[in-house]
């Protein structure tokens, strides 16, 4: 490295300390727990218990005493939760409970009608389809009652039309699931069994940047979650953290590489051969370092099951393709490569629109959020600049590797906390948002790394022919 290039890392790495340590300070900002989120997370831990079916008995049927007359009509838009007890005495009103967090985070109890049948699919009720509203954003028409039950003050609420499913919330849930599904098959498509062989071609670059992924960014997440609070007062956001920390790389990584004039080949297995890993290590490793947080048990299973369907089946059938039928893989990758660019414009655009609730919860994901989110990023890609370079590893590696261990497959990450959030009790859609965030700013963090490898990590002639040999290929 240059001495000019040694000044820039000092000024990169002071630079960083001073954000870690102003985040640091800034953990006095957290706000205390809200109130609705307290009472989910009290209800969450008593489904477990054996006083579970007695509490849901209660709430059910209390709600049917009140004088509704009374009831204050109101139009929201929130999220249905459903809760179950874990060991089932065959009584409805004691097994489950439906509850409504609007979008001013309130926790409200869902009054069930007293023939149960009528919250069935087909039933001609406004509950029709109680149970199939977990799974989107909806449009409430409702009363809504305060009443104090055993000391609490608790709201019920009493659903006066049918809700309304958001319909591009809806979309884009599925064009999250979609997007990783077509982007794995396209990236299926680029691979041959070779670019896996570049772990023996190469092994000190692919086996430190395995460990830069699956060693060291979950170990870093975990330690920044812990001294910033966000473990103890945020638990969710803290499993979201560690979520993107354990998952891959993914094809933002290999364009990047390609941007930073990086080698694009390490990159591109480095990618494939972590997407395999996350099979085992996404859901070990979550459980691993989740272990401990309270109330939180991590489905590894569902996880498990997600990776398979979303990425090993479509990477393992595009590669299928690509060996039976060479030229349509490739006259394809571009449409998937064009598939994914729109899908992920569309993801952002939509999220943007409809996540006012999120950007206006400034307790929750003020400063000291976004803030943590862009120095785990950069971190990484700071631990693969400087580690690498203690074992030899050339500039020109050392780009791929960099990028490799900062960005991370978000569009997983998304979809995981998609499926497993109603399941793990995440109230607020946390590990959802925390993985989308830091999937956009990974661009930026990204951006200013490669502007930083001229000075950095430059390339020598023996590198540059290799850069115009790679280019030269792709072409």
């Amino acid at each position: 490295m240059t001495e000019k290039g040694s000044k820039s890392a000092r000024s990169v790495f002071v630079l960083f300390v001073s954000l870690l340590l102003t985040l640091f300070f800034a953990c006095a900002s957290f706000a205390e727990t809200g109130k609705g989120e307290k009472q989910y997370s009290r209800l969450s831990k008593v489904s477990k218990s054996a006083e579970g079916s007695e509490t849901f008995y209660t709430l059910n049927t209390f709600g049917r005493l009140l004088d509704w007359d009374k009831a204050e009509e109101k139009e929201f838009e929130g999220y249905v939760r459903h809760l179950s007890i874990a060991k089932p005495k065959g009584q409805f009103e004691k097994d489950n409970i439906y509850l409504l967090r609007n979008v001013d985070s309130e926790l409200l109890v869902i009054m069930l009608p007293k023939d149960i049948k009528m919250i069935a699919d087909d039933a001609d009720s406004v509950y029709a389809g109680l149970a199939g509203m977990v799974k989107n954003k909806m449009s409430f028409k409702a009363g809504v009652i305060s009443a104090v039950v055993n000391g609490e003050e608790c709201l019920f609420t009493r659903f006066t039309e049918k809700p309304k499913t958001i319909v591009l919330f809806t979309i884009f849930k599925i064009a999250i699931v979609l997007m990783l599904f077509f982007i794995m098959l396209g990236m299926g498509l680029t691979l041959t069994l070779k670019d896996f062989a570049l772990v023996f071609k190469k092994p000190g670059g692919m086996l430190i940047g395995a460990a830069l992924q699956w060693g060291f960014m979950p170990l870093f997440a975990m330690l920044l979650g812990k001294l910033l609070g966000f473990y103890e007062y945020f638990p969710f956001i803290y499993v979201g953290m560690i979520l993107v920390a354990v998952s891959p790389g993914g094809v933002t990584s290999n364009l990047m590489t390609h941007l930073g004039k990086g080698d694009l080949a390490l990159s591109i297995s480095l990618t494939s051969f972590s997407t395999v890993l996350s099979l085992v290590l996404t859901p070990l490793l979550l459980a691993f370092y989740c272990s401990n947080v309270p109330e939180v048990t991590i489905p590894a299973k569902l996880i498990t099951v997600t990776i398979v369907v979303l990425v090993i089946i479509p990477l393992s059938s595009g590669m299928a393709i690509r060996s039976k039928w060479k030229n349509f893989a490739e006259r394809s990758v571009k449409f998937f490569s064009i598939l994914g660019v729109i899908s992920l414009v569309f993801i952002i655009v939509a999220g943007l629109l409809m996540g006012g609730d999120y950007f206006a919860d400034t307790d929750r994901y003020g400063l000291l959020f976004y803030g943590m989110l862009f120095v785990m990023t950069s971190v990484g890609m700071l631990a693969g600049i400087f580690i690498p370079k203690l074992f030899g590893i050339s500039n020109y590696q050392s780009r791929a590797l960099s990028l490799e261990t900062g960005l991370r497959n978000t569009s997983l990450s998304m979809a995981i906390a998609i499926l497993i959030q109603d399941l793990m009790g995440d109230f607020y859609s946390a590990m959802f948002f925390t993985s989308a965030i830091f999937g956009l700013g990974m661009f930026f963090a990204g951006g200013i790394s490669i502007a930083l490898f001229k000075t950095i990590l430059p390339l020598d002639d023996k590198d540059k022919e290799a850069v115009e040999g790679a280019v030269t290929e792709q072409t």
